[in-house]
């Protein structure tokens, strides 16, 4: 398996956003850019505070909307589903975002079958996580439908134990998500 770091142009991109004053902690260096239309098998759209830039951002959108249909699967942690449901990948498909800004993230995917209460959501080769802690319970489900034995021997490494089961989700209850959630915006 080889990863890339996509992006819009080969300068380095912030790994971390946090916050406007102090700008990026870390800096990753991209493999390819949007324009090059690397070969995929995988693409992960993450979420977070960039994905608000990524989101108005016509360019990415449409590399996310003209990649799909090549890709085996889609993926997308918390305020990444953002994106997915903008370039149109979600309509009609199943799918959860991060809770804490619920209702502004799913007001961008009105044709989308969103799922307030779950931890990650699979749709065919779609799969949306809720928040980080999520995206890394959804990566490990996703490893593990390929390769049980690298999924666990990853875990055991990190010394982390995922939850396993998609649907345990306390934070819809905690942010209210299913009766619409409170609207709160993606700038903390």
């Amino acid at each position: 398996m080889t990863l890339s770091i996509i992006a819009e142009t080969m300068e380095n991109v912030p790994a971390l956003i946090t916050n406007p004053t102090s700008g990026a902690l870390s800096w990753i260096k991209p493999t390819y850019t949007i324009d090059q239309d690397p070969p995929l098998d995988v693409l992960l759209v993450p979420g977070g505070p960039g994905s608000r830039i990524a989101y108005n951002n016509t360019k990415i959108i449409d590399y996310v909307k003209r990649t799909y249909p090549k890709l085996k699967y889609i993926m997308s942690t918390a305020s990444g589903a953002q994106i997915l449901a903008k370039a149109g990948v979600l309509d009609k498909k199943r799918a959860t975002t991060q809770k804490w800004a619920w209702a502004e993230l799913v007001a961008s995917g009105p044709k989308v079958k969103w799922v307030p209460c779950a931890r990650w959501v699979v749709d065919g080769n779609i799969w949306t996580s809720s928040g980080v802690a999520a995206g890394m319970d959804m990566t490990y489900a996703f490893v593990s439908r390929l390769n049980s034995t690298i999924a666990d021997r990853a875990v055991n490494i990190i010394e982390y134990e995922p939850h396993k089961d998609p649907s345990w989700d306390p934070f819809c209850e905690i942010w209210n998500t299913t009766s619409g959630g409170t609207l709160h915006t993606m700038s903390i």
